[in-house]
């Protein structure tokens, strides 16, 4: 089996990961035309191309797999190095540019998952967190460009593990102020189009499903404003800019005090949440996973029945 040069994987990761040839050469502290030659010569090694010279720039497959093989490096690596600094404390660790990479869906991130890792980050993990809709993050972990990934997705991707988290609960929220003069009688199937809801982007399809669950409809649209941050989405319902599903874990301090209003107190969207990563024998896999899956016990409701891996 061949023997690829890990600088010429880490080239191609940072290209990549950086989108184009010039910041990969800043983060790499190496010149352009030093990136480009590297590549050329993992290129030639392999026997194909690996990056489509387009804009933006993209791998092609053999490049997704080289990707998913830097990766797979920089987890021994991180693997080594903890075994070292537990034999020699003092060593140094890995270089800045070796991250372990996570996909984590923004709301998750923005009330349970980082406090989950704290100890690995405060020990020397070289976290690099990805933030996406819950039900895309999963597409980061198929395309080789992180190691695991919180996703709503109940099925275990080829190679992987998959395990369940927990659910989140979604509720219906808008400003007390807001409800006093735009929805006295509360939310319905007759008024929720006459007023706008805050969704995170265009991929978030949460205000949506909770309201065609909530009035059993089978097709709704809505008036919306999109606010690409989960505090972002609090803080604009909180001044008064409409109505938005959001976590209950994330606005219950909000809804006890009186500040926000639940406007369907009988309803809510369970949206299950699983952690996926690739099926390796590593001990920052197992920690990562471990971390997370305690933090999921602490605040998600419990998962409704045991997934198996793949």
């Amino acid at each position: 089996m061949s023997t690829f040069d890990p600088d010429a994987l880490e080239c191609l990761a940072a290209i990549i990961e950086e989108g184009g040839f010039e910041r990969a050469a800043q983060r790499l502290s190496i010149t352009q035309s030093a990136v480009s030659q590297r590549l050329r010569a993992l290129e030639a090694q392999v026997g194909t191309v690996l990056i489509v010279r387009s804009r933006p720039l993209k791998p092609t497959p053999a490049g997704q797999l080289m990707l998913k093989h830097a990766k797979m490096m920089r987890l021994l690596r991180a693997d080594l190095e903890k075994d070292l600094k537990e034999l020699a404390p003092s060593s140094t660790g890995g270089r800045e540019d070796e991250r372990i990479s996570v996909a984590i869906n923004a709301d998750s991130i923005a009330t349970w998952a980082l406090p989950a890792l704290d100890a690995l980050a405060r020990d020397g993990l070289p976290i690099e967190i990805i933030t996406d809709d819950q039900e895309f993050t999963h597409e980061w972990l198929r395309e080789g460009q992180v190691l695991g990934c919180v996703t709503s997705l109940g099925q275990a991707l080829r190679g992987c593990r998959m395990e369940p988290l927990g659910t989140m609960d979604y509720v219906a929220v808008a400003h007390a102020d807001f409800v006093a003069k735009h929805l006295p009688k509360g939310l319905t199937a007759h008024n929720f189009h006459q007023v706008p809801f805050v969704a995170f982007n265009r991929k978030d399809t949460l205000q949506h499903s909770f309201v065609a669950k909530a009035f059993k409809l089978p097709r709704v649209i809505l008036k919306q404003l999109f606010v690409p941050s989960s505090e972002g989405q609090i803080r604009a319902v909180t001044s008064g800019w409409g109505v938005s599903v959001l976590p209950e874990l994330g606005v219950r301090d909000r809804l006890a005090s009186g500040e926000l209003v639940n406007l369907l107190p009988r309803h809510r969207l369970d949206v299950p949440l699983h952690w996926h990563c690739w099926n390796l024998h590593s001990d920052v896999l197992e920690a990562l996973t471990a971390a997370l899956r305690t933090a999921a016990r602490r605040s998600l409701r419990p998962p409704a029945r045991a997934a198996q891996g793949a």
